[in-house]
């Protein structure tokens, strides 16, 4: 019965610990007052958004998400310095941007919304639309030789891996 007090009270308790933890750090004067505001923070958005959540993402390995998530940083670092080349060498010139269709495997809300925000952040690419169904995404890419190898990286570094965490 107090677990159940305890699960209405912090419905989604990483939510309440990562508000906590994002307030003292925009506080830049860490004190106690601060840290109680915090708490109440981390205690109310989540429960009065609870009715909002009804299904809890299903993360079946997190561990892989460390991994996953330096993968990514990885490609964000490298995609910056090729962007900058392209735009720095090669303006308008021998740039093949190109609209690329990638199908989908994984089936999850959290997981293609996790493709489709790793795909927007790695500078050169943008998720642009999903198909009706779940079953495709449609990627804009600044510089494609070979659109269907740009798919088949999405797929085989990114798409592979979230599979392999969200379900």
């Amino acid at each position: 019965m107090a677990t159940r007090f305890i699960q209405r009270l912090f419905p989604h308790p990483l939510l309440s610990v990562a508000l906590v933890i994002i307030w003292q750090l925009l506080a830049n004067q860490p004190s106690i007052n601060s840290l109680v505001f915090g708490i109440i923070l981390g205690v109310l958005l989540p429960f009065a958004t609870a009715a909002y959540w009804p299904n809890r993402p299903q993360v079946t390995r997190p561990w892989k998400l460390i991994p996953y998530g330096l993968l990514v940083a990885w490609d964000i670092i490298t995609a910056n310095v090729t962007v900058a080349m392209i735009v720095l060498f090669k303006p308008n010139r021998n740039i093949h941007s190109a609209w690329v269709n990638i199908p989908l495997d994984i089936r999850t809300p959290e997981a293609i919304t996790a493709l489709a925000g790793t795909i927007t952040l790695t500078p050169g690419t943008v998720s642009v639309d999903l198909s009706d169904e779940g079953h495709a995404l449609l990627v804009h890419a600044l510089h494609a030789d070979d659109p269907e190898a740009v798919a088949r990286k999405i797929k085989h570094r990114y798409e592979r891996r979230l599979k392999e965490i969200f379900e």
